[in-house]
């Protein structure tokens, strides 16, 4: 996989805002309005598992990585109010559900606490390595991990986790970013919300070398103009999270820019889940306060009929091959 990189530009802060409804929530679409998953079956040579937000596992029976890794999903109240820890019953239930046993990496997107509250929790009871930036790497600190088992990556990192190959690419968080910033000392848990700052926001280009499958995992609705010039690949797990807040010539712009750039074929959408509810009740949209889910489908999915790309929202759990029906 060869990376191209270009310093870009990215979107403007605050530009293209819509001003939100306050009241209610979108319903979740149904079949009829928008495509799942296809399962995995014995041949798929790797499965991808949408586990809430935008972790997302990759596995292909010997080795698997793991995006971000967050199963507590504390409350509403207790996340404003009180500090946060990793909620050791629900991480180890999510690991049972979803069978993961051993990872090779937690690769975490940001540093934000529905990203990476649990990155540190995960890697070690997996015995992963944890790889993320600069801020990431403090979370793993305050955890008491092995120097030796976090990775500090930059704008343009490929690593090699197993069978797969990450490439790093620096975005932007989307708008707004309310705990922007980055995290300088290491970060022991119980913490404040807003102590899990920001810090880098990747883009997230996965290779499966053995198989050549190729997936973007892009966990924030922002973007730098040009940032995946020289990537490709066919899948791409597509963060919704706060996009529906944006105008229609933004989301347009999003999609130019991830989707587009990359070539892909199909589209799978993540971070649009009210993260603020366990994993063993059933996933519903975000609030309208916090995002529209509604705008931001109805936008993508003139987008996706246009370009002639798939568009799908995964199922909670399934070991699903986004690649089904590609080769």
């Amino acid at each position: 996989m060869h990376l191209r990189r270009t310093a870009g530009r990215a979107s403007p802060g605050g530009a293209g805002v819509r001003v939100p409804r306050s009241l209610g929530r979108p319903p979740l679409p149904d079949a009829a309005e928008i495509a799942t998953t296809a399962s995995a079956n014995p041949r798929s040579p790797v499965s991808v598992s949408f586990l809430g937000v935008s972790t997302v596992l990759f596995d292909d029976g010997e080795s698997a990585i793991l995006t971000d890794g967050f199963f507590s999903r504390p409350s509403l109240p207790k996340t404003l109010l009180l500090p946060l820890r990793s909620d050791g019953p629900r991480i180890d239930s999510a690991l049972r559900r979803a069978g993961i046993g051993t990872l090779d990496a937690v690769v975490c997107a940001h540093s934000h606490f529905d990203h990476a509250l649990d990155s540190a929790a995960v890697a070690l009871r997996t015995g992963a390595a944890l790889v993320g930036g600069a801020s990431t790497a403090q979370i793993g600190r305050g955890a008491r991990m092995p120097e030796g088992r976090i990775t500090v990556v930059a704008d343009g990192s490929a690593v090699e986790l197993g069978h797969f190959t990450v490439t790093f690419v620096e975005s932007v968080h989307s708008y707004p970013d309310r705990a922007h910033g980055t995290i300088d000392r290491p970060l022991r848990q119980p913490a404040r919300v807003r102590a899990f700052r920001c810090g880098e926001a990747w883009s997230m280009a996965v290779e499966h070398r053995p198989s050549g499958r190729r997936a973007l995992v892009h966990s924030s609705a922002g973007f730098r103009a040009g940032m995946l010039d020289g990537l490709s690949a066919e899948v791409v797990y597509l963060s919704i999270g706060q996009l529906g807040r944006r105008t229609r010539e933004y989301i347009g712009e999003y999609w130019r820019e991830t989707v587009l750039s990359v070539g892909a074929r199909r589209v799978v959408l993540t971070h649009w889940d009210d993260f603020f509810r366990p994993l063993d009740r059933p996933l519903r949209p975000l609030p309208y306060a916090f995002d529209d889910m509604r705008t931001s489908l109805d936008v993508l999915t003139a987008c996706a009929r246009r370009d002639g790309v798939d568009l799908q929202l995964p199922t909670l759990w399934r070991r699903a091959d986004p690649w089904a029906d590609m080769v």
